[in-house]
């Protein structure tokens, strides 16, 4: 992670929110896009050994998947939560980006407010994201180059 995937505000308000919300049950927490993926936190008591690349790239069908649920009963996609032995990972996409967080064992209340904040976020800075990864944007996140 070279740390210039995602604007260093942006990783600090998910970094914010995530610890607020989750507290000391927070796992880690990794940004992602079509392109690109950095893992913003993880956790001192944790190793490095996630394929975060294969996480992402499996992430990544959410960009697609969402239109699967759209006009039902369900209301819109907030959320993904999976389930695992050691702990959970919540995911949420808002436009061209997203995030999935890991966490030790939470209430589903909790759950929904880290969905809700974290899609807060990511709709914030969601102007700001480059949605092809070529760079060609100026600051505000608007198209640079040829007119």
């Amino acid at each position: 992670m070279d740390g210039e995937t995602i604007d260093s505000e942006l990783a600090d308000e998910l970094y914010s929110v995530c610890r607020t919300t989750v507290g000391d049950e927070l796992r880690s927490i990794t940004y992602f896009t079509e392109d690109d993926v950095e893992q913003l936190y993880l956790r001192s008591d944790l190793e490095q050994t996630a394929d975060l690349v294969g996480f992402a790239d499996h992430e990544r069908l959410g960009f697609h998947s969402q239109s699967a649920y759209r006009n039902t009963q369900l209301g819109e996609y907030q959320a993904t939560i999976r389930m695992f032995e050691n702990g959970f990972l919540s995911r949420v996409i808002r436009g061209p980006h997203g995030a999935w967080v890991t966490t030790d064992d939470m209430s589903i209340e909790r759950f929904e407010e880290l969905t809700s904040a974290l899609a807060s976020v990511l709709d914030d800075f969601a102007d700001a994201v480059d949605p092809d990864g070529d760079g060609d944007t100026d600051d505000s996140g608007e198209p640079v180059g040829d007119e």
